[in-house]
């Protein structure tokens, strides 16, 4: 009935709208990318934290987090399609942020590598393994951006201790760089304040 009354407002369903196809947009640009970028040569980064320890696979343990998270996410942002908008044009913008920054910055993996098996890209993506899929981080910004949108006080709580154990997994699997993973916070805040404006600019408009 909410999503009814929302989408029975010409303004929040032309937003809507408008978000989805940047989404769409966002993820076959950054889908294409990657294949690119995995053709590219790039540097090694001498990386003090990951030498202290032998790679462990807990590739199970990283997707158990990162999607039971997304989960509880959905069943909660559906109540609020005003943040589910939100939440999927911040995803948008963190997508073309990392675009940009692989493009700017291209590394190869560490050397002690375990590939994180995607089953979300394995399915929807280029059905590839990635390894150059590096800075920043996209599994950390995913959960961090929940963390930023929804408002309800434990569940913020909730999502930051997934965001910070998901960083910590792919770290444990020498997925990323140490860099990958504390950058990308910074990034995703980045495009959260970018994505709450152009939504602003975007009801000016409607």
């Amino acid at each position: 009935m909410l999503w009814k009354n929302k989408f029975s407002e010409r303004g929040f369903r032309n937003e809507f709208l408008i978000v989805i196809s940047i989404l769409i947009i966002s993820l076959i640009s950054l889908s294409n990318f990657l294949l690119f970028n995995e053709l590219r040569e790039g540097e090694v980064v001498a990386d003090p934290v990951l030498n202290l320890f032998s790679p462990v696979n807990v590739t199970w343990l990283t997707f158990l987090i990162i999607y039971a998270g997304l989960i509880i996410a959905v069943i909660y942002l559906i109540k609020f399609p005003e943040q589910l908008s939100l939440a999927f044009l911040t995803y948008s913008i963190t997508a073309l942020m990392r675009l940009i920054a692989m493009y700017t910055l291209p590394l190869n993996p560490p050397v002690n590598i375990i590939p994180l098996n995607d089953p979300f890209v394995q399915l929807f993506g280029t059905g590839n393994i990635l390894l150059k899929d590096l800075f920043f981080s996209g599994h950390t910004s995913t959960l961090f951006i929940l963390y930023l949108i929804i408002e309800n006080k434990k569940l913020k709580t909730f999502f930051l201790l997934l965001t910070i154990s998901v960083a910590v997994c792919v770290l444990i699997q020498h997925v990323h760089y140490t860099v990958d993973v504390l950058a990308a916070p910074f990034f995703t805040y980045g495009s959260f304040i970018l994505a709450k404006k152009l939504l602003i600019s975007i009801r000016k408009i409607l």
